[in-house]
């Protein structure tokens, strides 16, 4: 069990800050879904995601950061990252592990995996993309960084990511 205390999304953006990475955060209502953020983007740039916290039948956790547009077939996302079944992740498991609560997940929340449970799946479109934006560990902002940012944050915490070209894969997008 993880008993380290989350990280807050201040201490997040100073994480950023401190090694280098320059972030925008603007402050919003809460969303809880692609589609609520969607309505309510307005001047927010760059790719958004769908983040899908998810558990497969060997208890191996992933977090798959996918572009928002992305369709999924979790029976074929398996055999492209070499897990077990895959189900998605109890809203309990969520929180002792990363830190955040459904309608928040990120790929920022792996900032509070400080045992390395969690396997970071990200879409290489993302990683690719010159401004993508994910909530800092809460769903009333938005955080903006480059996809090579985000990568470097990602290795930086130890979580380097299983980078997959979701949009060459057919049978995904």
């Amino acid at each position: 069990m993880n008993t380290n205390t989350p990280q807050s999304p201040q201490q997040l953006l100073n994480l950023l800050s401190g090694i280098g990475i320059k972030a925008n955060t603007q402050t919003h209502t809460p969303v809880m879904t692609v589609a609520e953020s969607q309505a309510l983007r307005g001047s927010i740039p760059g790719l958004h995601s769908k983040n899908l916290f998810l558990k497969d039948k060997k208890g191996q956790l992933w977090l798959v950061v996918a572009q928002e547009d992305r369709t999924i077939d979790l029976k074929h996302l398996r055999k492209m990252i070499g897990a077990g079944t895959l189900s998605f992740g109890k809203a309990d498991i969520l929180l002792e592990v990363l830190g955040v609560t459904p309608g928040s997940v990120t790929p920022f929340a792996a900032i509070n995996d400080q045992e390395g449970r969690v396997r970071v799946v990200l879409d290489k479109a993302l990683a690719d993309g010159e401004h993508v934006s994910f909530h800092p560990l809460i769903n009333t902002q938005t955080t903006t960084i480059s996809g090579s940012d985000l990568l470097h944050f990602l290795h930086h915490i130890e979580h380097a990511p299983l980078v997959l070209d979701f949009e060459a894969q057919t049978e995904i997008s």
